[in-house]
């Protein structure tokens, strides 16, 4: 039976029951009952009797490498910083030391060079998959969460961490989900007498025409390749099947199959017809979405965190009102379900094994703060994140017409898929993201892109043998 994703409402409650209020405990000194001794008993106090003044707590630091970087992460970042603030409020001396560091820069090389010298921070930005997540924990580098979240009473309270868990037990949360599509400017559309594309055919076609008209198709912005390997997966899938990721990872599929070749292919003919913004490979993500709130492009392939900025607050508040979102488009002759979408829960937070009682308790209130109700509920209304925790449906409402147009793309789903980062060895997402960067560059045609991944992936599957 085809795992049905019927939206994120019951995405979140089809796993188990609406997430129970949890009430604190609160130690209240009960009034004394014994009668107040008279004047003529009293008698001066001794030393050992006087009052004397709270203990002094000393302050220890407990660092904290975050991604909230920038004004496109701010509403994030909003929501961390009153999460640290009621996390030092309730551990007596703790300052956490916040760290923020872009995200590919941080998971590909500034954490990587820390766990291998033995000093990652103490809480920390992770992806789970064998690539990063897994590997670390492996290697003894990550903080055995399981007691902490059966303390708290919430390890059921996820709806998957499984990108995270090793031999059973749990090493890191994933923060929210996403799933990723096209955003389009509707009064580009409009003005250009475009109707929202049904039909791969239609969608390219859309994409003709703006170029005629001097429009950019498509902003992209390819100097981290994680930004249009985004497409490449979800194009992968249309023309293989939405199995392909898994099959790849474990061995029974491989890269060079036709169809993914197909999907490679495609992709070059976009580059080749000028589909995207020309010079690409020098723009970071930031200035591919910068493009699209100015105008200057038609389409955009993000994922659903991208909501928030086109919000009345948002950095794209003038486009508010003026973007929408569909699935990409079914794949003639493509395999498979073609109704299915992306949809991940693989980025989230880890902790370093190497923590004392202190810091301990300090990570232990992060994870009660942050990994609650309010800030799942509150994450999705003003960020567009999809919720990674069992939340009371009544708390999920939007009036946000893109985020309508989210869960009901995702409702058309008849599976999803995940993207190939959170399934395979590090060394494999590294050659990916590099054939990326060279077929965008002409430096590779789409056989030889996938041909160079599958010896890289035999490799790593040999090794396991």
């Amino acid at each position: 039976m085809k795992k049905k994703l019927i939206t994120v409402l019951t995405t979140v409650t089809m796993l188990s029951a609406i997430l129970s209020a949890c009430g604190g405990n609160k130690n209240e000194a009960a009034p004394s009952t014994s009668p107040s001794p008279s004047p003529s008993e009293s008698s001066s106090p001794s030393p050992s009797d006087t009052p004397s003044s709270p203990a002094a707590v000393e302050r220890f630091d407990v660092s904290l490498r975050h991604i909230q970087v920038g004004e496109l992460q701010r509403f994030r970042k909003a929501i961390l910083d009153e999460v640290v603030k009621k996390s030092e409020a309730e551990v007596p001396g703790a300052k956490f030391e916040m760290d923020a560091i872009e995200d590919s820069f941080n998971r590909w090389t500034k954490l990587p060079a820390e766990m291998a010298a033995g000093n990652p921070p103490k809480i920390f930005d992770l992806f789970g998959g064998p690539a990063e997540g897994q590997k670390y924990a492996r290697a003894n580098k990550l903080l055995d969460l399981t007691p902490i979240l059966d303390e708290l009473g919430i390890k059921d309270k996820f709806t998957d961490y499984s990108t995270f868990v090793v031999d059973g037990k749990v090493y890191g949360l994933p923060i929210g989900a996403g799933s990723e599509g096209w955003f389009y400017n509707s009064d580009i559309l409009k003005a250009n007498n475009i109707e929202v594309p049904k039909t791969l055919d239609e969608l390219e076609a859309a994409f003709e025409t703006l170029k005629g008209k001097g429009i950019t198709p498509i902003a992209m912005g390819s100097q981290a390749a994680w930004v249009p390997f985004m497409l490449i997966n979800t194009l992968i899938s249309r023309y293989a099947g939405p199995d392909i990721q898994a099959g790849v990872a474990d061995g029974s599929r491989k890269m060079t199959e036709p169809e993914v070749v197909a999907a490679f292919a495609k992709y070059g003919e976009w580059v080749k017809k000028g589909y995207f913004t020309k010079g690409e490979l020098g723009i970071d993500y930031t200035g591919q979405t910068n493009e699209f709130i100015a105008g200057k492009a038609g389409f955009l392939f993000d994922g659903t965190w991208r909501i928030s900025t086109f919000n009345e607050d948002g950095t794209g508040k003038a486009l508010h009102g003026k973007v929408g979102y569909f699935a990409m488009p079914a794949v003639s002759g493509g395999k498979g379900d073609q109704t299915a979408v992306n949809y991940n829960q693989n980025n989230g937070y880890g902790f370093s094994s190497d923590v004392n009682d202190n810091e301990k308790a300090a990570i232990k209130a992060f994870i009660k703060n942050l990994y609650s109700e309010e800030y799942q509920a509150r994450g999705f209304k003003e960020d567009g994140v999809l919720p990674s925790m069992k939340v009371d449906p009544a708390k999920l409402t939007s009036d946000n017409p893109i985020m309508s147009e989210v869960l009901a793309s995702n409702a058309a789903a008849g599976t999803v898929f995940p993207h190939f980062d959170s399934l395979v060895p590090g060394p494999v997402n590294g050659e990916f993201e590099k054939q990326i960067q060279n077929l965008i560059a002409g430096k590779a045609s789409p056989e030889k892109a996938a041909d160079e991944i599958q010896k890289v992936m035999d490799s790593e599957l040999a090794a396991l043998k």
